[in-house]
């Protein structure tokens, strides 16, 4: 760390004066490695002008990690009271660069909050308790254009699926979702051992980079329903799985005869598109 920054004690030893044991029911592995926590934020890239959303913080060893690479400010989401206190040692100690929220991230109105009226640029980076990231996901895709980059560690298993490319058995609807509005792509893994407690799965630090434009012109709820529909039925051609839609294929150049996985994610923006037409078209004839 640099020498100018303040003197804080080991993690441990916050965590064991604050009684921090990790609770299974919010999801909480604490992460202690300060050589990975280091990793994650170069991994942000330069936060030097940012103001950084980090979901979770718990101790705070990513936090710590964020502010000595520099971000200008940190937001920090944390639910649990117990931990409240901890983060209270790091903004004594990191003055206005830190502003600790107490809420649930997953309200609606806190995800607001944390960015509306937030100096731009706007990054998260966060090692995400693994009940809540993909919704929490979710929530960040749908107000994308409110942020310049996202660096969030998820189990493995969740972030094949965002990288996952059309024909592989990890595509589906959060596949298409994050890369119709980013680029996906997997940084590195971390070991279980990294953690305490040492969660059952490998984790990895996955970057998405906010695209200038969606990969393709399509509605959001159009391209949930299309998706839902088709890879609900995976195994049925899209004749089958798309009937309730009423789409003409065949129109829109799609073969009626594949299966949902063998589609790309422009294909399926053109099927929004379609059905989003189709429906404006019968609301005029209503």
């Amino acid at each position: 760390m640099s020498a100018n920054l303040p003197q804080l004690p080991p993690l441990r030893d916050v965590i064991a004066r604050h009684g921090l044991r990790a609770r299974k029911s919010l999801g909480q592995h604490f992460l202690l490695d300060l050589n990975l926590t280091a990793r994650i934020a170069r991994a942000a890239g330069n936060l030097r002008d940012h103001t950084v959303i980090e979901i979770g913080p718990g101790p705070g060893g990513l936090t710590r990690a964020l502010l000595d690479a520099g971000a200008k400010r940190i937001i920090a989401i944390e639910r649990d009271d117990r931990c409240i206190e901890a983060l209270g040692e790091l903004t004594a100690a990191y003055g206005d660069r830190l502003r600790v929220i107490e809420a649930d991230a997953l309200n609606p109105d806190v995800a607001v909050q944390a960015l509306t009226g937030r100096p731009r640029p706007r990054k998260v980076v966060s090692n995400l308790p693994y009940n809540i990231a993909t919704p929490l996901l979710i929530g960040w895709l749908k107000q994308i254009q409110e942020l310049d980059g996202l660096t969030l560690m998820f189990q493995k298993e969740v972030a094949s699926r965002l990288a996952a490319r059309p024909g592989s058995k990890e595509y589906g609807r959060l596949s298409v979702i994050t890369q119709w509005l980013c680029e996906v792509r997997i940084l590195f893994n971390v070991d279980q051992r990294a953690f305490t407690p040492p969660p059952k799965v490998v984790s990895t630090v996955v970057g998405l980079v906010p695209r200038n434009q969606p990969l393709a012109p399509a509605a959001w709820e159009c391209l949930e329903r299309v998706t839902q529909s088709a890879l609900g039925q995976r195994r049925k051609m899209l004749r089958s799985s798309l009937k309730p839609l009423g789409l003409d294929l065949e129109s829109l150049d799609i073969d009626p005869t594949l299966r949902a996985e063998d589609l790309t994610v422009e294909q399926f923006c053109r099927l929004a598109g379609a059905l989003e037409n189709s429906e404006e078209n019968a609301g005029k004839m209503a």
